[in-house]
């Protein structure tokens, strides 16, 4: 008999199932999960990409330069990547001074070697070159007062200043920057030198002859040397002194950038080393240290070294140069005067000024005022009795001209010419005024060979202080660099 199971009142029973009873499996509860979005497709490279929601605009794409600079930011964020920029910035401020201080002092030694060896030699060939020519002016005159039977020295004495004149010239004319203005001069100077020479020697052939003709000759060739080549042989000489002054110019200035260059590197590596100090508590970095010694004999070099070259140079111009012009000066004066004062024979008052005064004498009077003048500033810039005795004697001797001229001026305007000729001329016995003027031109050439003197061994000096520093700045310069990227290097180590 069969019975019905309780609770199941309405439901029937399923029916058996044959062989043994398996246990139902067991399932575990598994929370409700939320709905998951569907996965987006990223662009491919190759492939189709999807498409953007409108109205959201496109990233741009970065430069390689902002990537680098975001590495660099992020390097900069850790104590390696820190010391890595200031090892890169200590090195390149430390070579950056050595490279302007070699720069600049190269400069400087170059425009030193030129005052030296080029401008200064080529001012006193300029200078030759005018003493030459009024010199050869001054013969020539003297040549034709002695008449008919001229002397064989005053005949050598100009041949050798027309000689000097030509080879100054040419010395000129190799050292003058073609289509400069001492170039032109130059040229010019050559084509009237020839002119000027044929004048005088028509004057002599006439003079020799008894012809008056020499005499206008004379004065026409004269009036060419005053007019024409001297004022041109002026021109050359002040263009050469200027080429000097120039590079003195360039020789003496301080090299503020190198200095200041090296000051910041300096400060730059007291701050690396407080720096290290201050987070390692080492007080020494060889590294470091080693390029702040290089830098500080750099420096010290730089600064001492043009210094002492500076002075020489200095000294060089205010005690050999300047002497050397106003010598010069008082040269071709004394020069000047001396042709004047034999012209005012030869013309014999054919040509006056305005006021009637004899036109030479006139400009006698006004040269031996510039001479007084130049002696006078000779004797002031002398710095020892060696260069002031010879430009003292020389005025002594100008003073004696003078009164031997005013003697020789009464006798010509009293009708006596040959007492006059003998009083310009004559034998020593007879105290011309020939005698004063010799006295002043080799007293003059003492001075001058002993300024020459003094302007070498100063400039030498000068020139010689800055020996080796150009070289030596770059080389000391890239031993400091070395240092700082070693003394960099050995913190990094640290860090490994």
């Amino acid at each position: 008999m069969t019975y019905t199971p309780k609770g199941s009142v309405g439901s029937a029973a399923p029916p058996p199932q044959a062989g043994p009873a398996v246990p139902p499996a067991v399932v575990p509860a598994v929370a409700p999960q939320p709905p998951q979005p569907s996965p987006t497709v990223s662009p491919s490279p190759t492939g189709p990409t999807a498409p953007s929601s409108p109205g959201s605009p496109a990233e741009p794409r970065r430069t390689a330069f902002m990537e680098g600079l975001d590495q660099l930011r992020a390097a900069a964020t850790t104590e390696p990547g820190r010391l890595r920029i200031i090892g890169a910035a200590l090195a390149l401020l430390v070579v950056a001074f050595g490279a302007v201080a070699a720069w600049q002092m190269a400069d400087r030694s170059a425009a030193a070697d030129d005052v030296l060896g080029r401008s200064q030699p080529l001012s006193v060939a300029a200078a030759d070159v005018y003493r030459s020519l009024a010199d050869a002016n001054t013969a020539a005159s003297s040549g034709f007062l002695a008449g008919g039977q001229e002397t064989p020295e005053s005949r050598e004495r100009y041949e050798e200043d027309i000689k000097a004149a030509a080879a100054g010239l040419a010395e000129a004319a190799t050292a003058a920057e073609p289509g400069s203005s001492s170039a032109r001069t130059v040229a010019e100077l050559g084509r009237l030198l020839p002119e000027y020479k044929g004048l005088i020697e028509r004057a002599r052939a006439n003079n020799r002859q008894g012809y008056p003709l020499g005499g206008a000759y004379l004065r026409y060739a004269n009036d060419k040397m005053q007019a024409q080549m001297l004022p041109k042989a002026e021109r050359l000489y002040t263009n050469e002194n200027q080429r000097l002054r120039d590079d003195y110019d360039a020789a003496t200035p301080y090299p503020w950038a190198a200095i200041l260059l090296g000051v910041l590197a300096l400060g730059a590596l007291a701050w690396a080393q407080h720096r290290t100090y201050r987070r390692t508590n080492r007080v020494l970095n060889h590294g470091m240290v080693a390029a702040t010694g290089s830098c500080v004999l750099a420096l010290l070099w730089l600064v001492a070294g043009h210094t002492l070259a500076r002075s020489g140079l200095n000294d060089s111009y205010d005690h050999g140069v300047r002497s050397l012009n106003v010598l010069n000066d008082a040269r071709i004066a004394s020069l000047k005067a001396r042709g004047n004062e034999n012209l005012t024979l030869v013309s014999r008052g054919a040509e006056t000024t305005g006021t009637g005064e004899d036109k030479f004498d006139s400009l006698y009077k006004s040269e031996m005022k510039s001479l007084s003048r130049h002696l006078a500033a000779a004797e002031d810039v002398a710095d020892d009795r060696a260069g002031e005795q010879p430009v003292t004697a020389a005025r002594g001797n100008m003073e004696v001209w003078r009164d031997r001229h005013d003697d020789a001026r009464k006798a010509d305007t009293g009708g006596d010419y040959q007492a006059a000729l003998d009083k310009v001329i004559g034998s020593e016995d007879k105290e011309p005024t020939r005698e004063c003027f010799d006295a002043v031109d080799d007293n003059l050439k003492k001075a001058l060979a002993h300024e020459q003197e003094e302007f070498r061994n100063a400039a030498r000096d000068g020139r010689n202080a800055m020996s080796g520093l150009p070289a030596g700045a770059a080389v000391l310069a890239l031993l400091g660099a070395s240092g700082a990227v070693l003394g960099v290097g050995r913190r990094l180590s640290e860090y490994r």
